[in-house]
């Protein structure tokens, strides 16, 4: 499942890295707390080049966060990662929708154009 996250960035936690089978890792969680009358704190996880694009945010930043979410079995328990795949900066206030093109900025048909 893939969504988008908005709100603020409130803690980035300390990096983790090591070795595994597929040779070095980089891992860093951070928290997001979304908006709202009821506000939910969220960890989630980037790797890789996505731990170092985090970089370019701060604590107390507005961002949204496109997240996959995915839950596995180990030992019959229920693990949930929230894992981040892209990064942006929020936009600051209300997001205004383009007004429609005029008739005259609308080139007329010609007899070559398909019906659909």
């Amino acid at each position: 499942m893939s969504i988008v996250l908005e709100g603020k960035l409130l803690q980035v936690l300390p990096q983790q890295s090591g070795t595994g089978k597929n040779g070095q890792w980089v891992k860093q969680d951070f928290i997001i707390e979304t908006p709202g009358d009821f506000p939910k704190k969220i960890c989630v996880s980037a790797w890789g080049d996505k731990a170092r694009e985090l970089t370019e945010f701060r604590e107390g930043q507005e961002m949204k966060v496109s997240v996959n979410i995915e839950s596995r079995e180990f030992n019959e328990r229920w693990y949930t990662d929230v894992k981040a795949w892209r990064f942006e900066k929020a936009s600051s206030g209300n997001i205004e929708t383009p007004p429609p093109p005029a008739a005259e900025d609308i080139p007329p048909a010609s007899e070559n154009d398909l019906p659909f």
